[in-house]
Protein backbone atom coordinates (compact mmCIF):
# COMPACT_ATOMS: atom_id res chain seq x y z
CA UNK A 1 0.00 0.00 0.00
CA UNK A 2 1.30 3.43 -0.92
CA UNK A 3 2.13 5.70 2.01
CA UNK A 4 0.48 9.12 1.77
CA UNK A 5 2.12 12.29 3.02
CA UNK A 6 -0.10 15.32 3.46
CA UNK A 7 2.30 18.14 2.70
CA UNK A 8 3.01 21.30 0.71
CA UNK A 9 6.17 22.43 -1.00
CA UNK A 10 6.81 25.56 1.02
CA UNK A 11 7.02 23.66 4.32
CA UNK A 12 10.51 22.79 5.50
CA UNK A 13 9.08 20.47 8.11
CA UNK A 14 7.12 18.60 5.45
CA UNK A 15 10.31 18.46 3.39
CA UNK A 16 12.11 16.59 6.18
CA UNK A 17 9.46 13.87 6.14
CA UNK A 18 9.17 13.77 2.35
CA UNK A 19 12.94 13.54 1.89
CA UNK A 20 13.20 10.70 4.42
CA UNK A 21 10.47 8.80 2.58
CA UNK A 22 12.02 9.47 -0.83
CA UNK A 23 15.56 8.47 0.11
CA UNK A 24 14.37 5.41 2.02
CA UNK A 25 12.96 3.83 -1.12
CA UNK A 26 9.49 3.38 0.38
CA UNK A 27 6.46 3.67 -1.88
CA UNK A 28 4.86 7.00 -1.07
CA UNK A 29 2.88 9.80 -2.66
CA UNK A 30 2.27 13.43 -1.64
CA UNK A 31 -1.19 14.74 -0.91
CA UNK A 32 -1.34 18.51 -1.38
CA UNK A 33 -2.34 20.60 1.62
CA UNK A 34 -3.50 24.04 0.50
CA UNK A 35 -1.98 25.79 3.50
CA UNK A 36 -2.02 29.32 2.10
CA UNK A 37 -5.76 29.14 1.48
CA UNK A 38 -6.39 28.02 5.04
CA UNK A 39 -6.74 24.25 4.63
CA UNK A 40 -5.09 23.38 7.95
CA UNK A 41 -7.32 25.81 9.83
CA UNK A 42 -10.54 24.21 8.63
CA UNK A 43 -12.73 22.07 10.85
CA UNK A 44 -12.65 19.21 8.33
CA UNK A 45 -8.86 19.09 8.32
CA UNK A 46 -8.66 19.10 12.10
CA UNK A 47 -11.30 16.39 12.34
CA UNK A 48 -10.13 14.12 9.52
CA UNK A 49 -6.39 14.78 9.11
CA UNK A 50 -4.71 16.37 12.13
CA UNK A 51 -6.29 17.74 15.29
CA UNK A 52 -3.21 19.95 15.72
CA UNK A 53 -3.99 21.73 12.45
CA UNK A 54 -0.52 21.14 11.01
CA UNK A 55 1.32 19.44 8.17
CA UNK A 56 2.99 17.06 7.47
CA UNK A 57 0.78 14.10 8.22
CA UNK A 58 1.72 10.57 7.14
CA UNK A 59 -0.89 7.88 6.53
CA UNK A 60 0.20 4.26 6.12
CA UNK A 61 -2.89 2.08 5.96
CA UNK A 62 -4.73 2.51 9.25
CA UNK A 63 -1.77 4.28 10.85
CA UNK A 64 -1.62 8.07 10.97
CA UNK A 65 1.44 9.93 12.25
CA UNK A 66 2.01 13.66 12.66
CA UNK A 67 5.15 15.72 13.37
CA UNK A 68 8.08 15.43 10.96
CA UNK A 69 10.49 13.94 13.49
CA UNK A 70 8.08 11.15 14.39
CA UNK A 71 7.50 10.43 10.71
CA UNK A 72 11.28 10.22 10.24
CA UNK A 73 11.48 7.80 13.16
CA UNK A 74 8.76 5.67 11.57
CA UNK A 75 10.71 5.52 8.31
CA UNK A 76 13.70 4.29 10.33
CA UNK A 77 11.58 1.65 12.08
CA UNK A 78 10.22 0.45 8.75
CA UNK A 79 13.50 0.42 6.78
CA UNK A 80 16.36 0.41 9.28
CA UNK A 81 17.76 3.53 7.60
CA UNK A 82 18.81 6.93 8.99
CA UNK A 83 18.71 6.02 12.67
CA UNK A 84 22.41 5.59 13.43
CA UNK A 85 24.36 2.35 13.58
CA UNK A 86 24.71 2.06 17.39
CA UNK A 87 22.60 3.03 20.42
CA UNK A 88 25.05 5.86 21.06
CA UNK A 89 24.61 7.16 17.53
CA UNK A 90 20.82 6.81 17.80
CA UNK A 91 20.84 9.05 20.87
CA UNK A 92 23.08 11.55 19.11
CA UNK A 93 20.73 11.59 16.12
CA UNK A 94 17.85 12.43 18.45
CA UNK A 95 19.90 15.11 20.18
CA UNK A 96 20.47 16.90 16.88
CA UNK A 97 16.85 16.49 15.81
CA UNK A 98 15.65 18.10 19.06
CA UNK A 99 18.24 20.85 18.66
CA UNK A 100 17.11 21.50 15.10
CA UNK A 101 13.45 21.71 16.03
CA UNK A 102 14.16 24.16 18.85
CA UNK A 103 17.08 26.23 17.58
CA UNK A 104 17.20 26.01 13.79
CA UNK A 105 14.08 24.97 11.87
CA UNK A 106 11.53 26.69 14.09
CA UNK A 107 13.31 30.01 13.74
CA UNK A 108 14.29 29.57 10.09
CA UNK A 109 10.71 28.73 9.19
CA UNK A 110 9.29 31.75 11.00
CA UNK A 111 11.91 34.13 9.61
CA UNK A 112 11.41 32.88 6.05
CA UNK A 113 7.65 33.26 6.42
CA UNK A 114 7.91 36.81 7.75
CA UNK A 115 10.36 37.85 5.03
CA UNK A 116 8.69 36.25 2.04
CA UNK A 117 5.08 35.27 2.59
CA UNK A 118 3.68 38.35 4.32
CA UNK A 119 2.81 41.49 2.35
CA UNK A 120 5.83 43.80 2.30
CA UNK A 121 4.12 46.45 4.43
CA UNK A 122 3.41 43.90 7.16
CA UNK A 123 6.93 42.47 7.54
CA UNK A 124 8.17 43.35 11.06
CA UNK A 125 11.76 44.53 10.54
CA UNK A 126 12.74 44.45 14.22
CA UNK A 127 11.41 40.93 14.73
CA UNK A 128 13.13 39.75 11.56
CA UNK A 129 16.43 41.27 12.68
CA UNK A 130 16.15 39.60 16.07
CA UNK A 131 15.34 36.22 14.50
CA UNK A 132 18.23 36.48 12.06
CA UNK A 133 20.59 37.06 14.96
CA UNK A 134 19.40 33.90 16.64
CA UNK A 135 19.67 32.00 13.38
CA UNK A 136 23.25 33.16 12.90
CA UNK A 137 24.13 31.60 16.26
CA UNK A 138 22.49 28.33 15.18
CA UNK A 139 24.31 28.31 11.85
CA UNK A 140 27.57 28.78 13.73
CA UNK A 141 26.88 25.79 15.98
CA UNK A 142 26.13 23.59 12.98
CA UNK A 143 29.06 24.87 10.92
CA UNK A 144 31.47 24.28 13.80
CA UNK A 145 30.15 20.77 14.32
CA UNK A 146 30.58 19.91 10.65
CA UNK A 147 34.23 20.97 10.59
CA UNK A 148 36.07 17.82 9.56
CA UNK A 149 32.86 15.78 9.32
CA UNK A 150 30.94 14.51 6.34
CA UNK A 151 27.69 13.98 8.27
CA UNK A 152 26.23 15.28 11.50
CA UNK A 153 26.34 11.88 13.21
CA UNK A 154 28.55 8.95 12.34
CA UNK A 155 29.75 7.96 8.90
CA UNK A 156 26.54 8.21 6.92
CA UNK A 157 23.28 10.01 6.31
CA UNK A 158 20.91 10.03 9.29
CA UNK A 159 17.74 11.72 10.42
CA UNK A 160 19.94 14.38 12.01
CA UNK A 161 20.99 15.49 8.52
CA UNK A 162 17.47 15.18 7.13
CA UNK A 163 16.13 17.30 9.98
CA UNK A 164 18.76 20.03 10.03
CA UNK A 165 18.68 20.53 6.26
CA UNK A 166 14.91 21.08 6.23
CA UNK A 167 14.93 24.80 5.49
CA UNK A 168 18.42 25.25 4.09
CA UNK A 169 17.71 24.32 0.45
CA UNK A 170 14.94 26.87 -0.04
CA UNK A 171 15.69 29.70 -2.49
CA UNK A 172 13.82 32.46 -0.65
CA UNK A 173 16.00 34.83 1.39
CA UNK A 174 15.81 34.53 5.16
CA UNK A 175 19.31 35.40 6.37
CA UNK A 176 21.13 32.26 5.25
CA UNK A 177 23.97 32.55 2.75
CA UNK A 178 25.67 29.21 2.18
CA UNK A 179 28.91 30.91 1.14
CA UNK A 180 29.30 32.29 4.67
CA UNK A 181 29.22 28.80 6.19
CA UNK A 182 31.71 26.62 4.28
CA UNK A 183 31.20 23.46 6.33
CA UNK A 184 27.41 23.68 5.99
CA UNK A 185 27.81 24.40 2.29
CA UNK A 186 29.99 21.33 1.78
CA UNK A 187 27.57 19.17 3.79
CA UNK A 188 24.55 20.37 1.79
CA UNK A 189 26.39 19.57 -1.45
CA UNK A 190 27.12 16.07 -0.18
CA UNK A 191 23.53 15.52 0.88
CA UNK A 192 22.12 16.74 -2.43
CA UNK A 193 24.46 14.34 -4.25
CA UNK A 194 22.70 11.40 -2.56
CA UNK A 195 20.91 9.28 -5.20
CA UNK A 196 17.23 10.15 -5.19
CA UNK A 197 17.62 13.58 -3.57
CA UNK A 198 15.22 16.26 -4.76
CA UNK A 199 14.81 19.92 -3.87
CA UNK A 200 11.66 20.84 -1.92
CA UNK A 201 9.64 22.25 -4.81
CA UNK A 202 10.52 19.23 -6.95
CA UNK A 203 9.57 16.73 -4.25
CA UNK A 204 6.25 18.15 -3.04
CA UNK A 205 3.34 19.98 -4.67
CA UNK A 206 2.95 23.69 -4.00
CA UNK A 207 5.33 26.61 -4.46
CA UNK A 208 5.25 30.42 -4.43
CA UNK A 209 5.13 30.32 -8.23
CA UNK A 210 1.67 28.74 -8.00
CA UNK A 211 0.38 31.87 -6.24
CA UNK A 212 2.21 34.42 -8.41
Amino acid sequence: MTIQLHCFGESGNAYKAALALELSGLDWAPVFVDFFNGATRGADYRRDVNVMGEAPVMVDGDLKITQSGVIQMYVTEKTGKFGGSTPEEAREVMRWMFWDNHKLSSQAGMTRFLMNFLPEDKRPAEVIGFMQGRLKAAYQVLDNHLDGRDWIVGAGLTNADLSCCGYLYYPEPFGFDRAQWPNIDRWLDRLSATPGWKAPYDLMPGSPADRA
